[in-house]
Formats: structure tokens, sequence, C-alpha cells
């Protein structure tokens, strides 16, 4: 059995061996943070097959028909994907349904360079066809017919061109602590792509923040995948984000979730450290009293370079720190300094990605008395 995994290479997997292969990445976590004070570590594991909610294939024509492929680094021919077992039920369905079409159809074959998909545990997708030509008024006519006989809504892209037939985002509907949320997830926008190991580690923060009180400062929120949440344990919740997309995503799911304590601000988390060290202004912040927050804990999820030393030094002034990270090396390096500060009181993981060296953590740090 052959997967497609995050777009890099193809890996052979067996579902009978994930235990093994979570508990060898939990081997390698401990003994790269083994000169840090880490307590018993929580393990928050994946399903071994189908937890992967998004994917991106490469459209490989050959013979007359187009195949699922990619390739691996350094080699011009790519792999057909015959399968896709780690991808979500409702994709594997899609998949052959989407390639009958395509082979049937010339206008949506031709120069059809890749294909996206955007699913949900609630049962909605999103496909996103990807063309080396312009999309004409033929192209939009064959892909409504597609629309239609797949039942799920088509966008086509080409180079300084979008077509939207419907629309272009998903609502996903996670519980956590027995209550429902909605998110609308843009196509091009960041999801978290395990969307039940996402599911743990939202209820991981709310049970670890429940008793901060006071009010929470979030950096690098994205759609509001962890604030909507966690802004229930808190007064009032001030978010930062700078992408443009999943600001005005988090916006829909704070009303989508009837939140009414969150205000988000599109700054970088550079920018705004300068701002509440009083190192200059912003426009963008002149309708927000920075002193009259009341702030006890803030939350980070930052990419996987870390949090830059301005940052770091920023997180070490609050009370409580909750650290989700998807990169151990630079959470180590974060730790070195911020426990000179704070002694960390739990510690998780989260097996975000099965079958690869990657491994998401958790971390929540108080500071010292």
């Amino acid at each position: 059995m052959r997967l497609l995994h995050g777009g890099s290479a193809l890996q052979p997997i067996n579902p009978d061996n994930y235990q093994q292969q979570l508990e060898e990445k939990l081997d390698r976590l401990k003994t790269e943070f083994s000169g840090l004070p880490i307590p018993e570590i929580a393990v928050h594991t994946s399903e071994p097959l189908h937890f992967r909610m998004r994917a991106e294939f490469r459209i490989w024509h050959e013979n007359g028909c187009a195949h699922y492929a990619m390739n691996k680094p350094g080699e011009k021919r790519p792999y057909i994907i015959e399968d896709f077992p780690i991808g979500a039920e409702l994709i594997n369905q899609l998949m052959p349904k989407l390639l009958d079409v395509i082979d049937a159809s010339e206008i949506l074959s031709r120069r059809l360079f890749s294909a996206e998909f955007l699913t949900t545990l609630s049962g909605e997708a999103l496909i996103t066809l990807i063309y080396h030509k312009p999309l004409e008024q033929e192209w939009e006519q064959a892909a409504r017919t597609l629309q239609q006989q797949l039942g799920t809504p088509i966008i086509g892209r080409s180079r300084k061109q979008k077509v939207v037939l419907d629309k272009d985002f998903v609502i996903e509907q996670i519980q956590v602590a027995g209550k429902d949320y909605y998110y609308q997830q843009v196509e091009t926008g960041f999801t978290q792509p395990n969307a039940r190991v996402n599911q743990k580690m939202l209820s991981w923060a709310v049970k670890h923040s429940a008793q901060c009180q006071g009010d929470l400062l979030e950096l690098y929120c994205g759609n509001g995948n962890f604030t909507c949440a966690l802004a229930q344990n808190f007064d009032r919740v001030l978010a930062t984000e700078i992408s443009k997309i999943s600001v005005r995503s988090a916006e829909y799911n704070f009303a989508s979730n009837n939140i009414d304590n969150v205000t988000i601000v599109r700054m970088s988390s550079e920018e705004f450290t300068e701002a509440l060290n009083g190192v200059r202004p912003f426009r963008r912040l002149k309708e927000i009293d920075l002193t009259s927050y009341n702030f006890s804990t803030i939350f980070v999820d930052p990419p996987r370079a870390g949090l830059d030393d301005a940052t770091v030094d920023l997180v070490k002034q609050f009370d409580n720190i909750l650290y989700v990270s998807c990169n151990p090396e630079t959470l180590k390096n974060n730790l070195r300094s911020i426990c000179e500060t704070h002694t960390i009181k739990h510690f998780a993981i989260f097996d975000q990605f099965p079958y690869t060296h990657h491994l998401e953590s958790g971390v929540l740090l108080r500071k010292k008395l």
C-alpha cells in the first residue's frame, strides 16, 4: 500500500504498525527534550487510516486517461496514486468519480495540472481544479455539469484567475467538551489537516486553560480554530493574525458561534510585540485600549520557525502560557528560554501526521513564584 502525504513524499504504510511509529516518535522527542524539566507526556493518538481531511494531487495524463500522481524529489516521472488510505473516506469516494468525468470531457481534462480536495467531518467537500490555460465559458459550463454530477462545489484556477461556481469554503462542525463549534474553512486558508486530532487539541487547550481566568492574548489565531473554544474560559480575548483570508474567516466563525468577547486585529506577532511594549504605535490598534486588558494568559501556535526572540520575551511576561507547536526542535529552543521564568505544568503530544517524522506538541507553563 502506498500513500501521498502532505504533498511531499510517497511512503509505504501499514496501519498495523501505527502504534510502533508513534512510540518511535515519542522516544525521539523524549531524547530531544532530555535536558528540560518535562513532566510525564500525555499522548493523543490519531486514527490509523482516513485521517487527512485535505489533499493535493498532480494530474498525470497518459494514454488518454488522467491519473492522480506525484513526484519524488529529483525524479521527473511521477508515481501514479492508486489509492489514498490516509485520506478522508469522502476524499476516497470522490477521487475515482472525478477522474471518470475528467476522462469523459476534453474540456475539463485539457491542460488540467492538479486537483485539490477539502473535506470535513460534517460531510462537506470542495474540489479545486488547477489549469495551465485560461478558463473560459465552455469550461464553466462543463464544470457546472461536473459539480452537479458529484454534488460537490467546484472551483477552477489558472494563472491570475479564480472561478467559483458556488462557494469557496466548507463548514466544519467539531464538538469540544460537549459543545458544537462551526468553522468556515476557506479553500486557500490554513486549516488543521487531521480534524479528529484537532478536536483533541481543542479539548486539551480548553481543559488546561479552565482555571486561568482574566483576559487572553492569542497570537497566530488563524481562522479562530482555538479562539472559538478558548473564549469561554476568559473575560475577553484579543487575537492577532496576519492573513486577510484567515481574519475574515475568524470573524465569520466568531459570529457563527455567538462569541462576542473576542477582538481580532490583523498584525504579525512581531508588530504586536512592538505595540504592547510601546515601541511604536499602529493605526490598526487605534480603536483598542491595550491598557484596559487584564491579560493573565497567552496562547501561541506559531509556524514551524517557532517564536522569534522578541516574542519569547513577550510571552515570558504572562502568568500562563499555552504553547502549541508543530516543530519540536523550535519548541525546545523556545522552552530553554521560557523555562528561566516558567515551569512546565503539562506536556502533550498529538499525532497530527501519522507515518511521518512530524509531531504536534502542546505545553502549559506557569510563571515561577
